[in-house]
């Protein structure tokens, strides 16, 4: 992960509001992976979650002159995708209420087959025994079937490794919620997923830096 320098964020959105539009890309490059993770978390839809990424940054581009500092910039925006997933997914049900023929847009393709990139930088699992394509496909369906609320958390903490305070910013909710939820997402991707994998871990560690 590139190290956070908020004062030179603060001084390309000071140049972006001045005028120098095109360096609004390079401001945003960071955003675009946690981004798109979140709304794929919450829509399960690839073609949705880029429709909302793109208006995550449009967003996020007319309202820059709100952003305070208070918060990392990409917390901030992260929060902005997280609103507009759900506010997608609240259109989507109700369009999958109104519908009579049965399921919603998109119902096929969101049985998961997303971020495989993501599992190959996740530090808690040995990186020999991620590169094997088996396992990515058994973490990526365990992390896919968790409950929104934890996996959410797990994307934001053990993916793009934002700290506890960022990470709540994001989610709004508190830090006690966060460590609580990342706490119980690991203990279900661990009951979840030690069935599966005693062929592949080294007997001398256990998963989440707990002894095996």
């Amino acid at each position: 992960m590139s190290n956070h320098d908020p004062e030179s964020e603060i001084e390309s959105i000071r140049r972006i509001l001045a005028g120098e539009k095109h360096l609004f890309h390079d401001l945003i490059r960071p955003c675009e992976r946690p981004v798109f993770f979140m709304l794929m978390s919450i829509l399960k839809n690839e073609t949705e979650a880029e429709d909302a990424a793109q208006e995550t940054f449009i967003k996020a581009y007319r309202n820059l002159h709100l952003f305070r500092g208070d918060a990392q910039f990409r917390t901030w925006v992260v929060s902005i995708a997280r609103n507009e997933g759900l506010g997608r997914l609240r259109k989507l049900d109700n369009r999958r209420e109104d519908s009579i023929d049965g399921g919603p847009p998109g119902s096929e393709e969101a049985t998961g087959d997303f971020t495989p990139a993501i599992l190959t930088s996740w530090r808690e699992i040995p990186i020999e025994t991620v590169e094997r394509e088996e396992l990515a496909a058994l973490l990526r369906e365990a992390i896919a079937a968790l409950p929104e609320i934890y996996r959410n958390v797990v994307l934001l903490r053990d993916i793009e490794e934002m700290d506890i305070r960022q990470t709540a910013e994001a989610l709004d909710i508190s830090e006690g919620a966060v460590k609580v939820r990342l706490h119980r997402a690991r203990a279900l991707l661990q009951k979840s997923l030690a069935p599966k994998l005693k062929g592949f871990a080294p007997q001398r560690r256990g998963w989440f830096g707990r002894r095996a």
